[in-house]
C-alpha cells in the first residue's frame, strides 16, 4: 500500500481509502475531478457505484429493541424496589420496535431461542421512510 506522501492529497484522502477497500469509491470522493496532471480519476464519472462495500462491514452499530416507554417522577423512581412494576406505553402483543443507532428499522415479535430472547423481524421500515426520519 502506498504511504501517505505517495497520494496528493496525504493521509485523510478518502478516494485512496475507497481505492484500498477495492471499491470504485475513489471517482465519487474525488468528485470526477481530473487528478492532478490533468488525467481522469479512475472508475469513471463521480455516478459510478460503490462495487464493495467490505470496507464498512466492521463498523459497530447500537442495535436496540424496544419494548415500551414510560415517564416517571423522581419520587416514583425512588420508591421502585424488588417486584415492582412500570407499567409502559405499549399493550402486550403490540410489535416491538428496532432501532440502529436510535432510528426505527423495524418492528418485530418477540421470541425465544435457546434460552436466549430474540426478536422475530415482521415489518421492515421501507428505505423512503428512513430517509424521511433523518429529516
Amino acid at each position: 500500500m502506498a504511504d501517505a506522501a505517495a497520494s496528493p492529497l496525504g493521509s485523510g484522502d478518502i478516494g485512496a481509502a475507497f481505492a484500498a477497500a477495492g471499491g470504485a469509491g475513489a471517482a465519487q470522493a474525488g468528485g470526477g475531478a481530473p487528478a492532478p496532471g490533468g488525467a481522469p480519476r479512475p472508475g469513471g464519472s463521480p455516478a459510478a457505484p460503490v462495487q464493495s462495500l467490505d470496507f464498512i462491514l466492521d463498523i459497530p452499530l447500537k442495535v436496540t429493541v424496544e419494548l415500551g416507554r414510560a415517564k416517571m417522577a423522581i419520587r416514583d423512581i425512588l420508591q421502585l424496589s424488588q417486584g415492582s412494576v412500570i407499567e409502559l406505553s405499549k399493550f402486550a402483543g403490540e410489535p416491538l420496535e428496532v432501532l440502529v443507532n436510535d432510528k426505527l428499522i423495524a418492528r418485530g415479535e418477540v421470541v425465544v431461542v435457546n434460552e436466549k430472547f430474540g426478536i422475530r423481524l415482521t415489518d421492515i421500515i421501507s428505505p423512503i421512510e428512513r430517509i424521511e426520519q433523518l429529516k
